[in-house]
């Protein structure tokens, strides 16, 4: 190859780098500025009402104990059984947990004594299946992740949208439509 031609293509080659790297720097701050949620996204809300609306024609009363979580109240939660008394219910530091970008929740089941319950073998319609796998299973159905089938910590009342989003993918700015 010529020398003057190999100039060329080097200036070609750098040019192009610089530009991908303009380009991704304004994308960057462009996603920088997308303020957190404030509430949980309407599709995870929609399909919230669902599930308790199917697991109530199944004879399942669900309560849902958490669902839009604030960067703060994530981080108290992360403090018990750490800096705070009690057990460790969450690995998940502010900002770190799907709840913070208003894409997951928490349920429970409640009794026909009223009483709310976190019961995995519970079975208050008395079909001989477990109420909670019965709202794991419609849960599923309706495109819900569920903590319970995560290698490691299993946070069996989460229920999660993900949207093909990576908590790293939120925390950079993006959110899905």
């Amino acid at each position: 190859m010529k020398t003057g031609f190999k100039f060329i293509l080097y200036v070609i080659i750098i040019g192009c780098i610089g530009w991908w790297i303009v380009q991704e720097q304004e994308r960057k701050e462009e996603l920088a500025n997308v303020p957190m949620p404030t509430e949980l996204h309407p599709v995870v809300n929609d399909k919230t009402n669902q599930l308790i609306a199917k697991a109530a024609s199944a004879g399942i009363d669900i309560v849902i104990t958490d669902g839009f979580r604030s960067v703060e109240d994530q981080d108290e939660i992360y403090e018990r059984g750490r800096s705070v008394e009690g057990s460790i219910v969450s690995h998940a530091k502010g900002g770190e947990s799907y709840h913070n970008y208003g894409l997951a929740v928490d349920f429970a089941i409640r009794t026909n004594e009223d009483n709310v319950v976190w019961d995995m073998e519970y079975d208050g319609n008395q079909n001989g299946e477990s109420d909670w796998m019965e709202v794991v299973d419609i849960a599923k159905e309706l495109g819900f992740a569920w903590g319970g089938d995560w290698q490691g910590f299993k946070d069996y009342p989460h229920l999660e949208m993900r949207f093909g989003l990576s908590i790293r993918e939120l925390q950079r700015g993006e959110r899905p439509d």
